[in-house]
């Protein structure tokens, strides 16, 4: 339990700093993707569903919101396959089993994966009225959540589903406690334990995620889908400097492991996503989840809990990358 609360002191801590947009400014994602399910999974989804959980201190009492930037599927940011004919449901679930359920913390929408109370739905087509806009859902009761100390408090899900099509819905979230505008939930915080998101297609901009690392984590066993060439998967570290995992090809996975150094415990790693510049591969997608040796999957914060983690080895040459 001590490992619970030092992270809960360290979730607040980093979220009051940085506030609850998904993905973060400092994992530098342009977009999360989720596909209609008629579509191949080689445009880079595995299984046209993405899961998120929002955390809410367990002393707030206000109300707040998630927001959805460009929820519809028929803009100038979404990938298109032939006509547009996507539909997308977000849904906000809350409650007893909301990710205390086993299945609600896989990496396949199976089972009850769904768990919890359903407490906001909506599905989006092409409206050009939502195009590059917010919608809202919310109010929420932070006591409608469920209560896990392990994972920062009251806990809420958004499930992401393409329920028809074949073309890529890009969007973001932002939890925020104004209905129209951006203001962060002092102490809140998002994660995910798969990401399904896009690439920049600039080669010079690198990606990052944020696993953290507790007391109890021997490796990690990670694995990627979809990566279709594009360049280099690296973990840095404290300790660590450009450590390559191994990349997929298109439409296929493929995993490797990383050995969790001593000083790399109860810190975040930072897994970075660079780009080969003698490539030209553009509106690239991937999937990319971690396991520990147990097989238990770890979360990515949205923020590296306990800040991002700056390799203190000897200096290296390397080309500057945002």
């Amino acid at each position: 339990m001590q490992t619970y609360f030092t992270l809960l002191l360290l979730l607040g801590a980093v979220a009051a700093s940085f506030g609850q947009p998904v993905p973060a400014e400092e994992e530098n994602i342009p977009y999360l993707v989720t596909f209609g399910k008629d579509a191949d999974t080689s445009w880079g989804d595995d299984d046209f569903c993405q899961v998120f959980f929002f955390s809410i201190p367990a002393d707030h009492r206000t109300p707040f919101f998630i927001r959805v930037f460009d929820p519809d599927c028929g803009g100038e940011a979404d990938e298109q396959k032939g006509a547009f004919n996507t539909m997308t449901r977000f849904s906000v679930y809350g409650g007893e089993g909301c990710i205390s359920e086993d299945d609600a913390r896989s990496v396949d929408p199976v089972g009850n994966f769904n768990s919890g109370n359903l407490l906001a739905s909506k599905t989006f087509g092409s409206q050009q009225k939502y195009d590059g806009q917010w919608y809202t859902f919310g109010p929420f009761n932070p006591l409608e959540g469920e209560l896990s100390p392990k994972y920062g408090g009251y806990i809420f899900k958004m499930i992401t589903e393409g329920v028809r099509g074949d073309d890529g819905n890009l969007y973001r979230f932002y939890m925020s406690t104004a209905q129209d505008e951006n203001i962060p939930v002092e102490g809140g915080n998002a994660f995910t334990f798969e990401y399904t998101f896009r690439l920049h297609s600039d080669p010079w901009q690198t990606s990052h995620v944020y696993p953290y690392i507790d007391n109890e984590v021997i490796y990690l066993a990670q694995s990627n889908f979809d990566w279709d060439n594009d360049g280099f998967i690296r973990v840095y570290s404290v300790v660590s400097f450009a450590e390559e995992l191994t990349t997929s090809q298109d439409n296929n996975w493929s995993s490797s492991k990383y050995t969790v150094k001593d000083q790399e415990r109860g810190k975040s790693l930072d897994i970075q996503f660079t780009k080969d510049e003698n490539k030209n591969v553009n509106n690239n997608n991937v999937v990319f989840y971690v396991t520990n040796q147990y097989g238990d999957l770890l979360p990515f914060y949205t923020v590296p809990i306990g800040g991002i983690p700056r390799y203190q080895g000897k200096a290296v040459a390397r080309p500057i990358r945002k």
